[in-house]
């Protein structure tokens, strides 16, 4: 049996709608990627409502024989009691883009939460780049991810969250008003040896978020993580150094995971696109050490 998340005690009434879990409730996504020919391929896909994927993009013009696939979502939104299950697989040697369509929505509740499980492997010399787009939480909503990484020592995982304070500028604003967001990641190697885990929980009613050690004035957090073999996490970390932009109005750094496990990268900012750039550059970073390739300019409609 699942163990509940402490933080999640709380809200365990149900939707006067849709109980929680069911039908239209338990989304699922399943991708695998492996090599075909000169490139890599979407080779399996599998899906229940609301998520789905179309067929995979080879539009990067960095990294042409990289498929990139976008998650859309036709439910508007995660709403409360949702459920929604992923899990990535890429085979040796392939390489893959995922990223969604927008941003995440997490709506308004009075009643339970949503979670969302991940599950991504790796295998040997595979390379994956999974950089959804930011996640605004509504008023009062409850969000709890897990993600559970399984990585080969010679295979390279760059993931992202970015998470905004809410609907800033909606009405009068709704600044740090959720209920709880929670989100955990655990890696390990393939054989089950276990990497790091790093677990963050916010709770705007119980604790300030806007305040000096926190979040202090800024609104918008991206935590990036790079697993990758040894040599190209050193190289990496040289090149990134730790600032805190007055101006711009920004500060990111990055550290080094244990267990060689590769680096973590984490920006604040006051705004969404300064963020989104920042991981941005971290990434452009990361694929020329890791693939050989760079990361084209950004699409103008981004």
């Amino acid at each position: 049996m699942k163990l509940l998340a402490p933080e999640l005690a709380a809200y365990q009434s149900q939707p006067k709608q849709l109980p929680s879990g069911s039908f239209g409730k338990n989304a699922l996504l399943r991708l695998r990627f492996e090599t075909r020919g000169d490139r890599s391929i979407l080779a399996f896909s599998d899906r229940r409502a609301p998520l789905l994927v179309q067929r995979a993009l080879y539009c990067d013009e960095g990294l042409p024989s990289m498929p990139v696939v976008f998650i859309i979502s036709n439910s508007g939104g995660i709403l409360q009691g949702d459920r929604y299950t992923m899990e990535f697989v890429v085979e040796p040697h392939a390489c893959a883009h995922i990223t969604t369509q927008a941003a995440t929505k997490i709506h308004e509740m009075d009643a339970n939460y949503a979670a969302q499980t991940q599950e991504i492997r790796l295998e040997e010399g595979a390379y994956l780049e999974f950089l959804p787009d930011m996640v605004i939480p509504f008023r009062h909503a409850r969000f709890h991810t897990s993600t559970r990484i399984k990585i080969a020592p010679s295979a390279t995982l760059l993931y992202s969250e970015i998470l905004t304070c809410g609907r800033q500028y909606y009405r009068e604003g709704e600044v740090f008003q959720f209920d709880v967001f929670s989100s955990t990641v655990r890696a390990e190697r393939l054989d089950d040896t276990e990497l790091f885990v790093e677990k963050f929980v916010i709770e705007p009613q119980r604790a300030a978020v806007p305040r000096l050690g926190i979040m202090g004035e800024f609104t918008v957090f991206g935590n990036v993580i790079l697993l990758t073999p040894p040599e190209h996490a050193d190289a990496i970390h040289g090149q990134v150094e730790a600032v805190w932009n007055h101006e711009e109005q920004w500060a990111a750094g990055a550290s080094r995971l244990p267990n060689d496990a590769g680096l973590v990268y984490k920006v604040v900012g006051k705004e969404s696109s300064v963020v989104r750039a920042k991981v941005r550059e971290f990434q452009a970073l990361v694929r020329p050490q890791v693939t050989g390739s760079c990361v084209p300019p950004e699409f103008s409609w981004r």
